[in-house]
């Protein structure tokens, strides 16, 4: 069984609900057969990357302008995405994280992907964003962190420099459109079930649950018997 996920690597939802994902598979009697494929998804593609602080506004004045809110409205709104982060035993510190355009970090992901390692890379760049204050918009910084998370320096640098992977993002933007996907995370199981948001535990395993019975044989329950019709007729 397939899940698709499209994400951002600078949306807290997206961090959250990764971690509630994956203890939902923890609980899913059958993890060991469900493949994951993180998608896509760029929240702004307009944003300029900064590479330290101070270079650009800091997250409680972007929200502020963005959301028409005051400055302790935005900081209470921080306070609390964190401490929903804190719940999923993450540890976020949007004071240090850095405005970052991540088309050069979903790039590196698809690279991932085709080396096995793309959950490791998804969650060195999300744990850099949210936690360790790293530019994930430079690709010096990026270079070094895929390789943190496995990945080859030559292979993201070339990656990189001819932006191999750059159809495969804006692929999945493509489809995240067709598909009507205009928020993130958003979670496809098995091309039947979308699923939006970071959804708590247990709704994510009830989809799991019955997206795995719809796709699964029947399972007998008495066998043997001859009181049925077959192709050579009826037993009478």
């Amino acid at each position: 069984m397939k899940v698709e996920i499209w994400s951002d690597v600078v949306c807290p939802w997206c961090y959250i609900g990764k971690r509630r994902f994956e203890s939902a598979l923890d609980r899913f009697a059958h993890r060991d057969d469900v493949e994951v494929e993180w998608r896509s998804f760029e929240l702004d593609p307009s944003t300029t990357s900064v590479r330290a602080s101070g270079e650009g506004p800091d997250h409680a004045d972007v929200l502020s302008a963005k959301y028409g809110m005051s400055r302790a409205q935005a900081e209470e709104a921080i306070a609390s995405m964190s401490q929903s982060a804190a719940g999923e035993g993450l540890e976020f510190r949007m004071d240090r994280s850095l405005a970052a355009n991540t088309f050069d970090a979903h790039q590196v992901i698809h690279l991932a992907a085709v080396h096995g390692l793309q959950d490791q890379v998804k969650e060195r760049l999300l744990r850099a964003y949210f936690t360790d204050g790293e530019p994930v918009g430079d690709r010096e910084t990026l270079v070094r962190l895929a390789v943190e998370a496995g990945l080859d320096t030559v292979d993201v640098e070339q990656a990189l420099e001819t932006q191999k992977y750059a159809a495969a993002v804006r692929a999945d933007e493509a489809e995240a459109r067709a598909l009507g996907i205009s928020g993130v995370p958003f979670f496809v199981v098995d091309r039947r079930y979308g699923v939006s948001g970071a959804q708590p535990v247990e709704h994510l395993l009830a989809v799991l649950d019955r997206a795995w019975a719809e796709r699964s044989p029947l399972t007998m329950v008495e066998a043997g018997s001859d009181q049925a019709c077959g192709p050579d007729g009826c037993a009478v």
